[in-house]
């Protein structure tokens, strides 16, 4: 009977252990900080907000309309810049960096970002009336609790999910992610807030954040206010290669 209890003693300090060690090193697992690469001369904006300074990557456009852009967990956003430059030519663009990634001071989590991205809102808002805010994967978590709090003009998720929380139960099915987690990132609480027109921009096959995430937060909007569009044939990370998907955020601009 002794060697027994013995095995699910060692059973239970394993579990206990890893649980520790999710909890305690659960940040690394969600944010992947992206260096600003050497050479990168496209124009920045240095952002002073609480505890960092904050590297923006900008194209100036006089006029009414800008788009502030949140990306995902492991994007460089000012890759986005060619080609966004080109789809919104009446736009300023503001895409920003997290803290920790493409040169900005300091280390992410959901709370910080959130900060970050009033901030940022508020510093275009004063001079752009027509603030459209759009976010991927992670960034549009921050996107839609900034449009709850904010008066964004219309919102953009791109490949957007209900619940991190949720999303890292299902990975983790063996552990009580739901009680370990941090930065829970619950979209849908902020879903039923927004009054703005909003495009919900899926991928078909996405294997990151399945169909059902998207289409829980979808389901989360007052009626009338979201539309979702799915971009056939592509995935998660592979969605910018669709001719649609530039396509598709130029109709949810329009809205």
């Amino acid at each position: 009977m002794k060697p027994v209890l013995d095995w699910v003693i060692f059973a239970v300090v394993v579990y206990v252990g890893l649980c520790a060690a999710l909890f305690f090193f659960q940040r690394s697992l969600l944010y992947y900080p992206q260096p600003r690469l050497p050479g990168e001369t496209s124009q920045t904006l240095a952002l002073s907000v609480e505890g960092a300074e904050l590297v923006v990557s900008v194209r100036p456009h006089d006029g009414l309309k800008a788009i502030v852009y949140f990306g995902g967990n492991g994007e460089d956003v000012t890759h986005n810049m060619p080609s966004f430059s080109a789809a919104f030519p009446d736009h300023a663009l503001f895409l920003m960096n997290y803290r920790g990634y493409g040169g900005s001071s300091g280390s992410p989590s959901e709370l910080v970002l959130h900060q970050d991205a009033l901030a940022l809102f508020d510093y275009v808002h004063a001079r752009h009336a027509d603030v459209t805010v759009m976010g991927r994967s992670l960034g549009s978590g921050v996107a839609i609790r900034l449009a709850s709090q904010r008066p964004a003009s219309r919102l953009v998720l791109i490949t957007p999910y209900s619940s991190i929380a949720d999303l890292g139960a299902r990975q983790f099915p063996m552990f009580p992610v739901k009680w370990l987690l941090q930065d829970r990132y619950e979209s849908w609480r902020y879903a039923p807030l927004i009054t703005v027109p909003s495009t919900l921009v899926v991928a078909e096959h996405d294997e990151i954040i399945p169909r059902a995430s998207s289409e829980d937060l979808y389901g989360r909007f007052q009626p009338g206010v979201a539309s979702l569009q799915l971009i056939p044939g592509v995935g998660h990370n592979d969605l910018a290669t669709s001719p649609l998907y530039l396509q598709s955020l130029q109709n949810a601009l329009k809205r």
